[in-house]
């Protein structure tokens, strides 16, 4: 560097150094290794590969809410209870359909027995019975009568209706047949009796 009066002259050696220094002071180094850093592949993805995270954690979470809660509801459900209301058929092919219980237990329905002692044409017949409404457990007990339209006899059922592990119905009854007798001599054969399981005849739509 040469001084004149008061200015100052710069050689071209002088100016080159400075030049040089100026390139590789640290300020410019830092510029350049943060746009590196931000423009580097890695930098670039690194981001939206982390981000991807928190939304994987927040599937598996809900999977497993969704689960936990179908399982607790599950639990919480009310025990299935026998219903009577419907049609039945027994082992002897005999149907039976009982059309109402009302609140008091007691309900009404029709029967078409399979099998007859008798020669007369076979008819549908009316039943009442009375359920068991103390029962709580969902398997009650009952009983009906069937007053027999095409024969001079009755017949009485008693029974339960039973669920079992897969929620299919079942009655088991027994029953005792009156029939009409000329005199009390031959009183000792008016009654029969047997035992008829009912299962539940289910519909098309079932």
């Amino acid at each position: 560097m040469i001084m004149s009066g008061t200015k100052t002259l710069e050689t071209p050696r002088l100016h080159n150094a400075l030049a040089r220094a100026a390139t590789h002071s640290p300020s410019s180094n830092k510029k350049e290794k943060e746009q590196e850093h931000w423009q580097s592949p890695a930098r670039s993805t690194s981001p939206r590969y982390i981000s991807c995270l928190p939304a994987a954690e927040m599937v598996q979470t809900t999977v497993f809410l969704l689960v936990l809660s179908l399982a607790l509801g599950a639990h919480s459900l009310p025990p299935k209870k026998c219903n009577l209301i419907g049609h039945w058929v027994n082992d002897l092919g005999s149907t039976m359909t009982i059309s109402a219980v009302n609140g008091d237990g007691v309900f009404s329905g029709s029967y078409l027995t399979a099998v007859s002692a008798t020669t007369n044409e076979i008819k549908v017949s009316p039943l009442q019975g009375t359920l068991q409404r103390k029962n709580q457990k969902g398997q009650p007990t009952f009983g009906f009568t069937v007053n027999w339209t095409f024969s001079d006899s009755i017949t009485v059922f008693t029974g339960q209706c039973f669920l079992d592990k897969d929620g299919k119905e079942t009655l088991k009854t027994m029953w005792l047949l009156r029939s009409r007798m000329d005199n009390i001599e031959n009183d000792w054969k008016a009654t029969r009796v047997g035992t008829n399981i009912f299962t539940r005849v289910q519909s098309q739509k079932e």
